[in-house]
């Protein structure tokens, strides 16, 4: 008799467990059972704060792999991106630079200097320069393929430059006016002095108008360019008419004594680039 009450018992206790789950379960799908839910929750919520502060340097570890292998990524593209950038930016420079010089070149031809004459410019570029600091040559990437003779005049877009002294099938060597074999006949406009343009001894960066008139004076600041003479048969290596420099120095004892004034040339021959040959002329 006791142990069937005790079984008695112990279903019915079974029972009332099974339905408190199931209305439990039941309630709290509604959502009308909004006390129980903060009860249970405010039970868990200390055992959730343990896991989440137990939890969170993985947490932390994981985010800062990600971040810096984000960054890594973000900064190898913003270095592509900044080389690509900063190579068109040194090659939007170049062509500007480029475009300037053509432009001076252009602007030279069309001086009747060069308009009226018999020769053709052909344009080209530096290739190589003098070891020294005296710059004395440069070479090109001309040569008689190109119709370039020795002797030809070569100028750049300020003046100037110099002469044809080799030429081989692709290249040719230039002499400079600093050059101590370069000597060029020119005169001193608009007064109409006229010498010979020679590098100074011991100055790579200075030149000399010699063998001018003592008794006509000539300034600083006047402008010296090539006389392009002829005479028997015989005519200058240059047109008439070209740039070549300025005067610098003009002291009235030194035109006395020495018969000559020193200019700086107009054309920069340290840092040359493009240059045109002038082919066709008449070579004395």
């Amino acid at each position: 008799m006791y142990r069937k009450q005790v079984r008695r018992r112990r279903a019915v206790l079974a029972l009332l467990v099974i339905s408190s789950f199931a209305l439990l379960t039941f309630t709290y799908g509604q959502g009308s059972g909004g006390g129980l839910q903060r009860t249970v929750s405010a039970a868990f919520s200390p055992v959730q704060e343990v896991a989440d502060r137990a939890l969170k340097p993985a947490r932390d570890l994981v985010n800062w792999f990600d971040q810096t292998f984000d960054a890594r990524g973000e900064n190898k593209r913003l270095k592509a991106q900044l080389e690509t950038t900063r190579a068109q930016a040194v090659a939007g420079k170049e062509a500007l630079q480029e475009n300037g010089q053509l432009r001076k070149l252009v602007a030279l031809d069309q001086d009747p200097a060069l308009a009226t004459s018999p020769y053709k410019p052909v344009t080209g570029r530096v290739i190589a320069r003098s070891p020294t600091v005296w710059y004395s040559t440069v070479k090109i990437d001309l040569g008689d393929g190109d119709g370039v003779h020795v002797d030809d005049p070569v100028i750049s877009g300020d003046g100037l430059v110099g002469r044809i002294a080799s030429v081989s099938g692709g290249t040719s060597q230039v002499t400079l006016l600093t050059d101590h074999a370069s000597a060029v006949t020119a005169k001193v406009v608009p007064q109409g002095v006229q010498g010979v343009v020679r590098p100074d001894v011991g100055d790579p960066e200075d030149l000399i108008l010699d063998f001018i008139d003592s008794s006509r004076r000539v300034g600083v600041g006047d402008t010296v360019v090539t006389a392009g003479w002829c005479a028997q048969g015989l005519c200058s290596l240059f047109p008439p008419g070209l740039p070549v420099g300025e005067v610098t120095q003009a002291s009235v004892v030194e035109q006395e004594a020495s018969q000559q004034v020193h200019l700086r040339p107009y054309a920069d021959l340290r840092n040359l680039d493009l240059v045109q040959v002038l082919t066709g002329g008449t070579r004395g």
